[in-house]
């Protein structure tokens, strides 16, 4: 396998491309996935991202040739795969339970898929020779799984899938098994590697961070659709929906009523948007939005009658290079994230005011509103 990008032209499409048209998944009366329509891009890191029942991994499977869809078509590198087992595939998949071999060393559980396709020896001690090194676990070829640890098991997992050679690799959760600081460095090598071979990637998770870091694109769903399809910039600075921005980083929401401008919060709280492409018609119930490293808190009042609240400092809490506020008015507590070197110095119960500028409130239809937390509720000090 060459360090370049592979674009293999095919009778019908091109090598590593995928194609989803209006895929419909049923398990009995449960829609798992609702008429889905993607394009993935030859040499992509593609992420389904979303949470649990929203028909990710429904969708991945599919893509593997574990579940056959009910409704509409798939193509991969161009050819038609509905009845196309697994094995024929040009897919290969990584799974969050590695399912290595544990009486087999390293080096055999990566050779087992070659030797089942029969090919000859010396082809498949390159092969394999060759995927080791991709994942950096040459030096321990002649270990057994119990051996190693989970990364080096994942790693052992990917040069598995890698060594078929396939168009597309599909991982399912593979890093869900890691602790928070190898599975950070997981994601790393995961992208440098994807990024060297310039084989599609298709990704699932339901950890935002992950996907946010690793992706060229996101596909986020929700209910067996796509609520929003981009890269991670457009996604978390210009959500296409309430659901969205509130599961793709975090955001204090504020249900109100639009003026056309803006929202009128039921608190009494007015938001003024520069944002127009996201306005609501005015009369219409609506959902103001600011995330939280948006606000900022200040002793003295802003001035204005827009894009400001006051209320008193509940907690502070530390987060290395950033703090966290929690600042309760009568009605909600607002989450407010500073730079530890710029952060006021405040004490608890000292009242402060929160303002934020037009360019960073979101609005959106409260057709979402259960979906996402609004107006928590301030807890009575004791």
């Amino acid at each position: 396998m060459t360090a370049t990008k592979s674009v293999v032209n095919t009778a019908f499409g091109v090598r590593g491309s995928v194609e989803l048209t209006d895929v419909t998944k049923r398990f009995g009366t449960m829609v798992a996935v609702d008429k889905l329509n993607l394009t993935v891009e030859p040499g992509e890191f593609l992420s389904l991202l979303g949470p649990s029942g929203c028909g990710k991994t429904t969708t991945l499977r599919m893509l593997a040739g574990f579940e056959q869809p009910d409704e509409g078509f798939i193509r991969i590198s161009g050819e038609y795969v509905q009845g196309v087992p697994p094995y024929k595939r040009d897919v290969n998949t990584v799974f969050q339970a590695y399912a290595l071999f544990p009486h087999m060393t390293v080096a055999e559980n990566v050779a087992y898929g070659l030797r089942q396709k029969g090919v000859n020896k010396s082809e498949i001690s390159a092969r394999v020779a060759e995927a080791l090194a991709m994942v950096k676990m040459s030096k321990l070829a002649e270990r057994k799984p119990k051996q190693m640890s989970g990364g080096q098991q994942q790693r052992v997992a990917v040069a598995r899938a890698l060594v078929n050679r396939p168009s597309v690799l599909l991982l399912d959760e593979p890093l869900g098994a890691l602790d928070r600081k190898l599975r950070e460095e997981m994601q790393i090598e995961l992208k440098l590697l994807q990024s060297q071979l310039g084989i599609t990637f298709i990704f699932v998770t339901h950890d935002q961070e992950e996907a946010m870091g690793m992706s060229d694109r996101i596909a986020i769903m929700l209910d067996g659709h796509i609520e929003q399809l981009a890269d991670p910039e457009t996604v978390y600075e210009r959500p296409a929906s309430a659901f969205v921005a509130g599961f793709i980083g975090r955001n204090n929401f504020w249900r109100g009523t639009s003026n056309g401008a803006g929202v009128r919060a039921s608190d009494g709280t007015v938001f003024v948007s520069s944002t127009p492409e996201e306005r609501v018609a005015a009369g219409d119930a609506a959902l103001a939005a600011v995330r939280p490293e948006c606000i900022q808190l200040s002793s003295e009042n802003p001035g204005g009658e827009a894009n400001r609240v006051s209320g008193a400092v509940a907690s502070v809490s530390h987060y290395g290079d950033t703090l966290q506020f929690v600042v309760r008015t009568e009605e909600r507590d607002i989450i407010a994230l500073l730079p530890r070197q710029t952060a006021p110095k405040l004490s608890l119960g000292e009242v402060v005011w929160c303002h934020w500028s037009a360019a960073d409130v979101y609005q959106f239809s409260a057709d979402q509103a259960d979906l996402v937390i609004v107006e928590p509720a301030a807890e009575t000090s004791s």
